[in-house]
């Protein structure tokens, strides 16, 4: 009887003993968890009204030359290839020149025989003047002479112009590019014969450096806030990480209807270097419309139950539950336009691990 009567204190004793530990380690951890607790409160930052947009990355007009030939002849060099850097004025290509250097000779020829025929005509009017004027000869042959003079000098203008022709499609046999840029396409080889009697064909088609542009196709709701020279900013779907800025430059006035619905093309200069973006590219835009004031909160204070968002607020040392509407949100901060004020103390951080559960939960 005495050992069972021991038996008994003791379990309650031990068990007495287990729920003062028990109430002192709840008391320890609520003590740490509100000495974790972090407390923010809204303030005023101005924050971008934005409009989005899909796009597509294309060449602008004039941003591609197919470069061709004026001249008839052989292939005899051919300097590019598709992917070749070139700059203006570089030497794309040579046709065979051999029949021209040959006619160029004989057209000079032909200006150095006309211009002994002018002297010669010129000799045959001074002597005729003389002759005039001592009373020797007509006076028509006097007219003769100077008609002759006059005829020569003309031969003398057209051989000269001739010459000037052949040495003119001589410098068409050197096929330049026009711009700096990339090859994209070659479509003749060396020894090929162009024929340029009809048709000028085509050597080479080159890609000018920085003639990208992009063109957002912008909904008509949003069309009105957009401006000229808005910044913008968009991501290519083949760089996702990578951002590229530009501007607006261009607003369509006349809308384009896509699956029922009004679009207006909005044409947007690319300002950052464009080297890894190609033409026909898709791009995710965002045009920035405006700047405003607004109460804003960091997003990590902003928690989700369904489609209802809401933060903890502390109202005399207790937490409640407060419901907001959002605005617009950015990588650090999040609008809030309704729920909260600019001096209310908002929890960061959720006091326990079972409300933090929760709220990972919610998100």
């Amino acid at each position: 009887m005495k050992a069972a009567t021991a038996f008994a204190v003791t379990g309650a004793v031990l068990v007495a003993a287990a729920g003062g530990w028990w109430a002192w380690s709840q008391a320890s951890a609520d003590a740490e968890s509100a000495t974790e607790r972090r407390f923010v409160s809204p303030e005023r930052r101005s924050v971008a009204a934005t409009v989005l947009a899909t796009g597509v990355v294309r060449l602008r007009v004039g941003g591609e030359v197919r470069v061709g030939a004026q001249l008839s002849g052989i292939v005899d060099k051919l300097n590019v290839e598709v992917g070749s850097k070139v700059r203006r004025g570089d030497i794309i290509a040579t046709i065979d020149s051999k029949g021209l250097e040959a006619r160029l000779a004989q057209a000079q020829a032909q200006v150095a025989v006309t211009a002994q025929e002018v002297r010669r005509a010129e000799i045959e009017l001074v002597r005729m003047q003389r002759l005039d004027e001592q009373k020797l000869v007509a006076a028509n042959d006097v007219e003769d002479r100077a008609l002759a003079l006059d005829e020569a000098r003309a031969r003398l203008e057209k051989a000269r112009r001739d010459a000037a022709v052949v040495k003119t499609d001589l410098g068409y046999a050197v096929i330049r590019s026009p711009i700096t840029g990339t090859v994209a396409a070659v479509t003749t080889q060396e020894g090929e014969t162009v024929a340029a009697s009809f048709t000028t064909p085509t050597f080479a088609t080159i890609i000018e450096d920085g003639a990208l542009e992009l063109i957002a196709m912008v909904d008509e709701t949003d069309i009105g806030n957009v401006r000229i020279d808005n910044p913008v900013r968009f991501t290519v779907e083949a760089y996702p990480a990578e951002e590229f800025e530009g501007h607006v430059v261009r607003i369509a006035p006349k809308g384009t209807i896509i699956s029922g619905v009004v679009n207006f093309e909005v044409m947007i200069r690319i300002d950052s270097p464009a080297q890894l973006l190609k033409p026909d590219m898709t791009a995710n835009v965002s045009i920035r419309t405006a700047e405003r004031e607004a109460l804003v909160v960091p997003n990590e204070v902003i928690q989700r139950d369904r489609s209802e968002r809401f933060v903890f607020v502390d109202r005399d040392g207790e937490l409640q539950r407060q419901p907001v509407i959002a605005g617009t949100r950015d990588a650090a901060f999040t609008e809030v336009i309704q729920g909260v004020q600019a001096g209310d103390r908002i929890l960061v951080r959720l006091p326990s691990a079972d409300a933090t559960s929760r709220q990972e939960d919610n998100q």
